[in-house]
């Protein structure tokens, strides 16, 4: 491997629901603590699905770590054992499990970020999508994704998009594609929505959202979609997905490589009222 690119791919196949061994280590403890509070309430796993309205092969998956507890099952697990919380408020460490790894690892990044920089050339970029975007980009992959993954998949970026809310927040630029405004993802209806999300997000002080109009001759973005992270400890880092790959890149004269070529196509690009202008007329054609 180059010095200066980390891999984001998983460690370990998928078993069952889980995808790499931090997620694994996460969901079998939570199984143990189901275990623990079930025995110690005197219940066999056949009492405690009846209980809570699951069957006894879904327990024992969740408690040997093969399945992941929807929310429900936890709560009601909690209720009917009298856990007084305690199961209940493992759901958000499940719920992150879910997520495939490479996307935690990239959200984690994100909130350590105050300011984030991308260019898109083919989507709408994943933290300005709106969830039946999403859905539809997850449906159309081949080879296909099982309704539970796709669902992952799209809860998984959805809760990315909490850097919005973030407290200071981050300075956040997007530079987008005219193609990435007027791709029907999903069907007509899907592309307004997404198109008003948009404008509804441009309000923002925080964020910039750039065109780069389809006639224009110079354009530095030509060997595809770019990622930025500024780190709160001064450090800057690229990202990089390609077809089967997502890659950090860390190496500081790569990364001046990709500051210089964004800092370049979002002078070439249409500026950030140009913009909101631009896609307020592509949504008034799609009306």
């Amino acid at each position: 491997m180059r010095s200066g690119v980390v891999r984001l791919v998983p460690r370990m196949r998928k078993v069952g629901a889980v995808e790499d061994e931090e997620a694994a280590a996460v969901l079998k403890m939570v199984g143990r603590q189901i275990k623990v509070w079930r025995e110690a309430a005197g219940m066999k796993q056949t009492e405690l699905g009846a209980a809570i309205g699951y069957g006894e092969d879904m327990v024992s998956a969740v408690e040997r770590g093969r399945r992941v507890p929807q929310p429900d099952f936890l709560d009601k697990t909690d209720q009917v054992l009298g856990a007084g919380g305690k199961i209940s408020a493992m759901k958000k460490d499940v719920e992150e499990a879910r997520y495939p790894k490479k996307v935690r690892d990239l959200a984690k990044l994100e909130e350590e970020s105050v300011e984030l920089g991308a260019y898109d050339s083919h989507t709408v970029h994943g933290l300005l999508q709106t969830p039946e975007y999403t859905q539809a980009l997850f449906a159309m992959r081949a080879p296909s994704y099982t309704a539970d993954e796709i669902d992952r998949h799209v809860a998984a970026r959805m809760a990315r998009q909490a850097v919005f809310e973030r407290v200071p927040a981050p300075l956040l630029t997007f530079v987008q594609e005219e193609v990435t405004l007027r791709r029907p993802i999903g069907g007509r209806m899907v592309l307004r929505q997404q198109l008003e999300h948009l404008l509804e997000i441009s309000k923002l002080r925080h964020v910039a959202i750039q065109v780069m109009p389809t006639d224009r001759e110079d354009h530095a973005g030509m060997s595809g979609s770019i990622r930025l992270l500024k780190l709160r400890d001064g450090k800057t880092l690229g990202h990089s997905e390609a077809q089967l790959h997502s890659r950090l890149i860390s190496d500081p004269r790569e990364v001046q490589i990709l500051e210089m070529r964004y800092g370049m196509i979002r002078a070439q690009a249409l500026s950030p009222r140009e913009s909101l202008a631009f896609i307020e007329k592509v949504l008034g054609e799609e009306t």
